[in-house]
């Protein structure tokens, strides 16, 4: 498989970036800001845990994993509103929601 050129951690932030949100690292990972709602991001690259609590959480994964990462979160029931964004290997991305 080739590499993505930006890494994800990049393309997350350059995604919320385009969709006017303002980004910032937090302790846990990134935190997007627009308006009233604040989401955390979380980019997942190897064993990354999934968050145990929060009102609304995107996480970020390659294209080829985001559907799985959809289903595991969708079977583990967890308290917040979530979604996926698929990165994939041009830049582009897909957005998994349950």
């Amino acid at each position: 498989m080739a590499a993505v050129s930006t890494s994800l951690d990049e393309r997350a932030r350059s995604i919320f970036d385009d969709i006017g949100y303002t980004v910032s690292r937090t302790e846990d990972g990134l935190r997007a800001a627009h308006k009233w709602r604040e989401v955390g991001v979380t980019v997942l690259e190897g064993d990354t845990a999934f968050p145990e609590s929060g009102e609304m959480h995107c996480f970020v994964a390659r294209a080829a994993e985001a559907p799985d990462v959809g289903d595991r979160l969708s079977r583990m029931d967890v308290g917040y509103d979530w979604a996926v964004i698929g990165v994939r290997e041009d830049g582009s991305y897909d957005v998994v929601r349950p």
